[in-house]
């Protein structure tokens, strides 16, 4: 929360938002190798296969947002002192299957075979 406090108050201070994109890559850039490769990967996939979908922070995290909204984020394994990072969609994903679907996914690396099911994930949820 105190991070996205101190997004709003720099955007007031500037009187303008900066561009979304090069916050997103300069915030992956602070981040220890092993989430700042995930980071730069998932960033990666989801303009390869959501180009609809906007940069932006989000509680100091990578996201993406569809005019405006939330739909997916990066969540480093350092934020939290976590074990693993955490890509995660919110309720604008459009992964509806059921009565029950995931919505966040624990990452320790990532394979070809992650990258191909975030991929088809992040399709889905901007379809």
């Amino acid at each position: 929360m105190k991070a996205r406090a101190d997004e709003v108050k720099a955007e007031k201070r500037r009187g303008k938002k900066p561009d979304p994109e090069t916050e997103v890559l300069a915030k992956i850039a602070e981040m220890p190798d092993s989430d700042r490769v995930m980071g730069e990967r998932i960033h990666e996939i989801v303009k390869a296969n959501a180009p609809e979908l906007s940069p932006k922070l989000w509680y100091g995290m990578p996201s993406y947002a569809k005019d405006g909204k939330i739909v997916c984020f990066f969540q480093a394994a350092a934020k939290f002192n976590a074990r693993y990072a955490t890509f995660g969609f919110e309720a604008e994903a459009n992964l509806d299957d059921g009565s029950m679907w995931a919505t966040a996914f624990a990452l320790t690396k990532l394979t070809p075979a992650d990258e191909k099911k975030i991929a088809a994930l992040v399709k889905k949820a901007v379809s």
